[in-house]
Order: C-alpha cells, then structure tokens, then sequence
C-alpha cells in the first residue's frame, strides 16, 4: 500500500511553506490541495520573518527553503525558534553542504531533505510531524 494525501485528514493544520522556486512551489500546492490543510507560502525570508511578527495564528509545520532572498532559511528558523520552540520545520534545499546541514540542525530543523523529493516523501513528513501531534493532544 503506498501513502497517498488522501489517507491524511489535514483540516485544521496550517502548513507554511518560504520557497522563492516557482516550480517548487506549484509541486507543494498541488500535493497540498485536496488536503484539507491551510497552507501559507512566503516566496521570502523577510515575508515568513513578517508574518511571524504580526500574527500569532498557529503553525504546525514549516517547510524551509535553505537559499530564500533577504533571509535565509537558517535564520528563519533561529527567529521562528525563539517563540516557537516546538514546531516542525522541515528544511527541504538543493544546497548539499555538510556545514548548512549541520547549521541547520543547530538552528532547529527536524529534518534536512535534498531536493528533489518525492511525493511519498512529502506524505511521509506530514503523517509524522502531523499525525503524532494529532495523539499527543488527544492524550490529554
């Protein structure tokens, strides 16, 4: 049995993508489409960096680009962390330097994926990082 999106009931979840890549973008809304998610996309780093700013609405995952305009992925996740300890963030990036890998995970990514990643990849992420915390708040 392969993942599929539609496996996954989403509705409720804000998803956050900062991505400058058209094409990339494109992929992630149309895997996103029928499910159910809120999904925001900052084609900036300044525009995700904003956002996080002036709303306080919830974020349950975030996919990062490593190499978006006016500020990086790195520090997106250092200023997300500083109030948002405990969202996912999934740095998904074409940059394969074992030092931004490693800058990253000290930043605060969950994961560092190199592009291109396929569709049961994407699935694969969101049942993990969405679904557990789907059960740990029903546990309560």
């Amino acid at each position: 049995m392969t993942l599929n999106i539609s496996n996954l009931e989403l509705t409720g979840k804000n998803i956050v993508i900062v991505e400058d890549d058209v094409p990339s973008i494109k992929y992630y809304e149309t895997l996103l489409k029928n499910s159910g998610a809120d999904v925001l996309i900052f084609h900036t780093g300044k525009e995700f960096v904003d956002y996080l700013a002036q709303e306080n609405k919830s974020i349950d995952l975030v996919f990062m680009d490593f190499l978006v305009p006016l500020i990086n992925g790195i520090e997106c996740i250092r200023i997300l962390r500083k109030e948002r300890k405990n969202t996912p963030v999934i740095m998904i990036t074409a940059y394969s330097s074992e030092q931004a890998k490693t800058e990253a995970y000290i930043a605060g990514c969950n994961e560092y994926i190199l592009k291109p990643i396929y569709p049961e990849k994407i699935f694969f992420l969101l049942e993990k990082y969405l679904k557990s915390k789907i059960s740990i708040t029903n546990s309560y």
